[in-house]
């Protein structure tokens, strides 16, 4: 290369060095515009630290400007923590001289750890600004939490570092006893209204206890956690009728992710486990969201586990997974799971009447409900299924096939289906002479089936799966299975409809 070319980009270099050693910039004239006028950082337990917001500021001008500070209105008090561009300013409340450049933007951050204090006591409101600059040029951006006061229940932490667990068979999982005379929160096995809690770890209901919901009782799990019913132990979930749609009087079990981005994510959480032996376990308006399972129930002592008007949404693998278990079931609601709605497997009785199953999961391995008499790797392998009735039921999804019928030579397998709206391709070569699948043809085990016609559910993305007039479940009941009211608690007209809803004319 010949040394006048060397010398001309040397010469750019330094050219382009001194431009920028000779930025300039003028104050903020108080012109800033932003993504939002206001943040709301969604509800936060008291002193639980929140997700990152984050707020674009942006300098629509032709010229590089310098704003003289970005604060908390609260200054160093505020319960807000701020990063502005990387900047941690004065511990996260105070930043001076920041610059924007023209036609340029820049991302302030955002997080809270407050105490219900901390909040406005009518509202639970916890509120602040983001003030740029000041005097005549001041802009704001509001900031505002709500704050949820909390009982937190947690596994002890030793002086070694470990954490209390509870055995499972010859594992040990992070998990603690409920304690009805726990020195800090009173009776641990007495669940109420006052205060929404938060699990972490497994607690468990110990033997001959019984652990109690009222109505209107909000349960959060933190991920990998869940509630464990120890044998001889119970769980009565006494949720009732609610009258507003904010669902006042449901038991609530679900995630402590309380982000409007986390309301369908699948997987928070664990499940709620009836182990072997557990008695006289019953779920009376309970929702559970987004769980690995939602209720894992083994088998008990064969007391009957009665589940009504129980609705259950985005679990990763199964609503219901049932083995050898006793279920009397009315107005189940199940929506989405990774493998099946329902799995009642490994034999047991089980009766489900105006149940509304649904399954969109986008896999080819999922199935709405699942039967068998058997398990692979127990010994003995099957065990019998004395029964599995269906009354006035729906069953659907997004697939061909949404039942799935499994069973094993030597142990009793006994099903039947009554006035139900199945989903299920029974016309290919697998299952056109399959006996366990002749809807028509076979009244021991099926009468009135109304077989592939959509169900035309209002908002299955919404988990709303209510019906109206136009439905091929509209009055297609058998009177004899009527449950009176409806899982919402409204009157069931005659014929009843299938599934666990009355029908409704849907809002335009």
């Amino acid at each position: 290369m010949r040394p006048q070319i060397v010398l001309f980009f040397i010469g750019m270099v330094f050219s382009i060095c001194s431009c920028r050693s000779d930025f300039e910039t003028v104050a903020s004239n108080g012109k800033l515009e932003f993504s939002r006028d206001t943040i709301y950082l969604d509800t936060v337990f008291t002193n639980i630290g929140s997700s990152t917001y984050r707020l674009k500021v942006y300098n629509r001008s032709k010229n590089d400007i310098t704003i003289p500070s970005i604060r908390l209105g609260k200054g160093l008090n505020s319960k807000y923590r701020l990063s502005v561009d990387g900047m941690q300013g004065n511990n996260g409340k105070i930043f001076n001289n920041v610059d924007i450049l023209a036609k340029d933007s820049l991302y302030i951050f955002i997080e809270t750890t407050a105490n219900s204090a901390d909040a406005n006591p009518n509202d639970f409101l916890y509120t602040d600004q983001i003030q740029f600059d000041s005097g005549k040029n001041l802009q704001n951006v509001e900031l505002v939490t709500l704050i949820q006061d909390a009982v937190f229940l947690y596994p002890k932490r030793y002086a070694d570092g470990t954490t209390e667990t509870l055995p499972i068979g010859d594992e040990k999982i992070e998990g603690f006893y409920l304690d009805e005379n726990d020195p800090i929160n009173g009776n641990e096995l007495q669940f109420t209204k006052n205060k929404p809690y938060v699990i972490y770890g497994y607690a468990a209901v110990p033997s001959n206890k019984i652990a109690t919901f009222e109505a209107g009782t909000k349960v959060y799990f933190h991920s990998n956690s869940g509630l464990i019913v120890s044998n001889k132990g119970s769980i009565q979930v006494n949720g009732t009728v609610s009258t507003t749609e904010k669902m006042e009087n449901e038991v609530t079990f679900e995630g402590d992710r309380l982000e409007t981005d986390f309301t369908n994510i699948p997987g928070q959480w664990g499940t709620i486990w009836l182990t072997a032996g557990s008695t006289n376990n019953s779920f009376n308006h309970l929702t559970i969201k987004n769980a690995s399972i939602g209720l894992l129930i083994q088998n008990n002592d064969g007391s009957t586990v009665l589940i009504k008007n129980t609705q259950i949404y985005n679990s990763t693998n199964y609503g219901i997974l049932a083995q050898t278990a006793k279920i009397d079931a009315q107005n189940v609601v199940i929506n989405n799971s990774g493998q099946a709605n329902l799995a009642c497997t490994y034999g047991g009785d089980y009766t489900f009447t105006h149940s509304t199953f649904n399954n969109n999961w986008n896999s080819s391995q999922q199935v709405s409900v699942y039967i068998s008499n058997y398990i692979t790797g127990a010994i003995p392998e099957v065990k019998d299924l004395t029964a599995a009735t269906f009354n006035n039921c729906i069953i659907y999804g997004s697939y061909s096939n949404e039942m799935s019928l499994n069973k094993k030579t030597g142990a009793t397998f006994e099903y039947k289906f009554n006035n139900c709206l199945l989903k299920f391709d029974n016309t290919n070569t697998k299952f056109a002479t399959n006996p366990d699948y002749q809807f028509f043809s076979d009244p021991l085990h099926y009468n009135g089936i109304i077989l592939n016609k959509d169900p035309k559910f209002f908002k299955i993305s919404k988990s709303k799966l209510n019906i109206d007039p136009s439905s091929s479940a509209f009055a297609k009941g058998n009177s004899a299975y009527l449950i009176p009211l409806d899982v919402l608690g409204k009157t069931r007209t005659l014929p009843p409809d299938l599934g666990a809803y009355q029908s409704m004319e849907f809002p335009k």
